[in-house]
This record gives C-alpha cells, structure tokens and sequence, in this order.
C-alpha cells in the first residue's frame, strides 16, 4: 500500500540523516551534501532545505534557499541542486514533486527554480523527477551547454582526442619537461587562479578560504593538480569527485606566459587517466557560456571547440522553473 508523501523543513539535527541517504542516492551529488554547505559563513544565505518521507521513510531531499525576491532556488550556494532520490519509479516521483510543489505554496513561495545534475550524473540513468516536474507544468528560464568526456574508450582515450591533442600530449610526455602531481599548494594554485580570471574581467567562484574550508570538510571529495616545469608550478586542475560517476573539473589554470608548453594538455590527459584509473565513468569540463554576452545563453564558440579536442560532448544544465 502506498503511503502519503510528506515534506518537512530539514534542521540539523537531520544532518547526518541527510548526507547519507545523498551519499546512497541515484542522482546526488557532493552539492547536495550539508557537510559541503556548510563551507559558507554563517548567514551568508538563506537556506530553506526540504525532506520528503513517505511511511517515515526519507525518500527525497531538496537543498535549496530563499532569494532576496522570496523566490525559492535549488541550489543556492552550490553548482546542482533539485530533489535527489534513490532508483525511484516515476509514480513514485512524481508523488515526491506533488508534495514538493504543494509544501512550496504552503510556505508562500510564488515561483521556485531548480537546477539538477545532467543526466550523466545518474548511476542508474533515469528522468523520472524531471518529466514529472515538465507533466506539472514547468517552464524552463535557461539552458547552459556544458561538456563532459565519455571515458567509455578506457585506456585508449587519447586515440580519440583531436590530432593536436594527441600531438601535443605524446610530445609533452616524451620530453619530460612538464611533470603532473596531486599537491595540496593551494595558495599558489589560487594566485595562478586569479590572474586568470582577470584576464577576462571576472573573479573566481570561491574565495581562497572557501577552497580552503571546502578542503577540510570533504577532502575526500577533492583533488588538486598542478602542473609544473622544473619545480615552478605552472598550470593545475582543482577536481571535484562529484559521486561514484563524475569528476568535475572545476578550475582549470595556467600561467599564460608558459601556454606555449600547452599544459592543459597535460591537465585533461591526466585527469582523465586518473579519473578512468578510478573508476569514474565521465569528467565534466563545466559550462561553455560567453560570460560576456547580453544573452547568458550564449556559447563560447573557441570554449566549446578547444574543449572537443579532447572528445568531450555537450549536456544540457537546465533551470526549470514553477510559477506556484
């Protein structure tokens, strides 16, 4: 007999409760995680988390806040967000959405939007939470083209990267020149991260006390590469060990006046021997936008490009969006 999905506001007292149904969900990830929320200062956001049981059972969460227009959004404070479920069936699914929308009205939410992880993220590949949001009559606000690397090729991945790629990683790797390690030298990593983004106008996501917060309360949900010529680091890769399926590469950097030696190269060749090594199923590369253009929708056409030479493909992050 089917019982009466409920939703209830999270406390933290439901903490641990929380992080271990994500760490065993179907689609969860390291930003649905409370003990990765907490990298925020006190305040910082207004959080608004959300439970779902059915029988007393924990059967959804929904991490998520209040926006300074009372708007609900999942997430606030991370990169995915939305209901996070085991291997659920769609009726069941579906249920979960209707208490969801139905406790969104009851606390006086007027619109409410949420992000989920693409697809990829799923360990058993399934859409039942986003068609029964679409059957309830959700819109979308945008869309953003990301791209992610299949390492379904295994050992062989570079035999299908581009002939640049593959040039200049074998080139790099037979000369010995530029060396690849984990590091846990964060200050420099972050100095390099800043130049970067300066170039094109904007500041990095995460302060150097929030990487550095983030590091010590899910270290095991993190990995930092650096490249280096001789013992000067030059270029490294912070990597986000989203779930059992995904690493995230978060923050790629390089010192520009070393971008002849292409260590980038380097950085998307060892993530993905390290990743496939583990386990992993896929690396995502993040979102392709041009930051600069009126339109967020708009691709970074030379971003989408470079990122093809190393076989990636383009998922859909999607917002959508309910008007209660």
């Amino acid at each position: 007999m089917k019982g009466t999905i409920t939703a209830q506001r999270y406390t933290p007292a439901d903490r641990e409760e929380w992080d271990s149904f994500v760490e065993r969900s179907n689609n969860g990830t390291m930003f649905h995680l409370q003990k990765f929320l907490d990298y925020h200062a006190e305040g910082k956001w207004a959080f608004h988390h959300v439970m779902f049981r059915e029988k007393g059972k924990l059967v959804g969460v929904l991490p998520g806040g209040v926006t300074k227009d009372g708007a609900f959004w999942s997430p606030i404070g991370a990169s995915y967000g939305s209901i996070v479920t085991h291997d659920t069936a769609f009726e069941r699914s579906l249920r979960i959405v209707d208490a969801c929308l139905e406790y969104l009205k009851a606390n006086g939410f007027s619109h409410a939007y949420l992000i989920p992880p693409p697809l990829i993220y799923s360990i058993n590949y399934e859409q039942h939470i986003e068609y029964a949001m679409l059957y309830r009559k959700a819109d979308f606000e945008l869309h953003y083209i990301s791209h992610a690397i299949d390492l379904k090729r295994g050992e062989r991945f570079v035999d299908h990267f581009d002939a640049t790629a593959r040039k200049s990683i074998h080139k790099i790797l037979r000369e010995g020149a530029l060396t690849i390690r984990e590091s846990d030298d964060y200050d420099t990593f972050y100095q390099i991260l800043v130049e970067n983004k300066s170039r094109h106008g904007v500041k990095p996501t995460h302060s150097l006390a929030d990487l550095l917060r983030l590091r010590d309360l899910v270290p095991e949900k993190m990995r930092l590469n650096m490249v280096y010529l001789g013992d000067k680091a030059i270029a490294g890769s912070l990597l986000f060990i989203t779930n059992p399926k995904v690493v995230l590469c978060f923050y790629n950097m390089l010192r520009y006046e070393y971008e002849n030696l292409r260590p980038i190269y380097l950085v998307m060749y060892e993530t993905c021997r390290w990743a496939i090594e583990n386990g992993f199923e896929w690396v995502d590369i993040g979102v392709s936008q041009d930051t600069s253009a009126l339109d967020p929708m708009t691709p970074s056409l030379n971003l989408i490009t470079f990122k093809e030479r190393f076989d990636a493909r383009g998922i859909l992050r999607s917002t959508f969006h309910f008007s209660l």
